[in-house]
């Protein structure tokens, strides 16, 4: 179901008045009310079977801020490249306040990248934020909270290994209490993004959803299945799939499985939509890598499940691992 995580305002022209009524039929309420149901239940499961031990990915687990960093970095660089604010639908304009906006994009991807001084850098890219709410309205810069989260990881977790700050010796292995706040604050910011897109895109703008698929009619896979569902049906299934997906990522229960059957279609979109796509998303396909390989290690698991992580820590530091050569 690729239209669930295919992000419509980087595709759709035009502007789309929202529509909150939709959201609130009976049908959307008791959609919403059993994605939370879902939500719970998996979070119930995950008390008996929390997930599965995977010793080649939990030892990748000292590298995860230096991943981060990358994703975030990288994909800074190219929003940067195509003339946008940290999304497509963002066009950074020849003004005070664009050119203000994209030399910080430019500033934090680079120190992002090099790991120098790289928890100022996640400082000024969450202080951007409101900044960038002055230039483009709140909601297009809430649909980016996936950034926040990747960026408030790098706050707490460090540069890291294979940094410019880990050589300078400013980089320490993270403490207990950092990683636990590191990871919750990641997998909130990208189901928090997710939810914000489920009402901004469908939910709460079913013309903006209807006018995406009357363009690409092929993403309609329902229809295409033969399912008796028209589109503005689909946006509402859609819809509520994706807050599902949101609620799941802020759980944090059994986060090998559902990074897994999420991957799915938030790769499948990229067959579409190509580099575009690819730029917008690597912020959640850094996310969804974190919660992966923090999942598969069984000293971590605990905190990526952990509902707040201000309380005292259930888990211990990863050990060192030696860099190889």
């Amino acid at each position: 179901m690729p239209v669930v995580f295919a992000h419509e305002t980087w595709f759709t022209d035009g502007r789309f008045p929202g529509d909150w009524s939709f959201a609130g039929e009976t049908l959307s309420l008791i959609l919403l009310t059993a994605a939370l149901s879902v939500t719970l239940l998996v979070r119930l499961i995950a008390t008996r079977f929390p997930g599965v031990d995977v010793p080649f990915l939990a030892r990748l687990v000292p590298w995860m801020p230096f991943a981060v960093r990358i994703h975030l970095g990288v994909s800074l660089v190219g929003l940067l490249s195509m003339g946008v604010y940290l999304s497509p639908a963002m066009d950074l304009e020849p003004t005070l306040g664009g050119i203000a906006l994209g030399v910080t994009m430019g500033a934090v991807a680079l120190l992002m990248i090099t790991g120098w001084h790289a928890r100022a850098a996640a400082g000024l890219l969450v202080a951007a934020g409101p900044l960038g709410m002055i230039e483009f309205g709140v909601g297009p810069v809430a649909q980016r909270a996936d950034l926040l989260g990747l960026a408030a990881f790098v706050l707490f977790a460090g540069a890291g290994r294979w940094s410019a700050d880990a050589e300078a010796g400013r980089a320490p292995e993270a403490s207990l209490a950092e990683l636990a706040k590191a990871v919750w604050a990641l997998r909130v910011g990208a189901g928090v993004a997710l939810i914000v897109v489920a009402f901004a895109e469908k939910l709460a703008n079913p013309a903006m959803a209807l006018a995406f698929l009357a363009e690409h009619p092929d993403f309609n896979v329902a229809a295409l299945a033969g399912l008796p569902m028209g589109d503005l049906e689909f946006v509402r299934l859609a819809g509520a799939i994706e807050v599902l997906f949101g609620l799941l990522l802020i759980s944090g229960a059994l986060p090998q499985a559902i990074v897994l059957i999420a991957g799915i279609p938030f790769n499948a979109t990229l067959w579409f939509f190509g580099t575009d796509e690819l730029l917008g998303h690597l912020p959640v396909y850094g996310a969804m890598l974190v919660l992966l390989v923090y999942g598969s290690d069984p000293a971590l698991r605990p905190a990526v499940s952990a509902l707040w992580p201000y309380g005292r820590p259930r888990v211990r530091a990863p050990e060192p691992v030696s860099l190889p050569g």
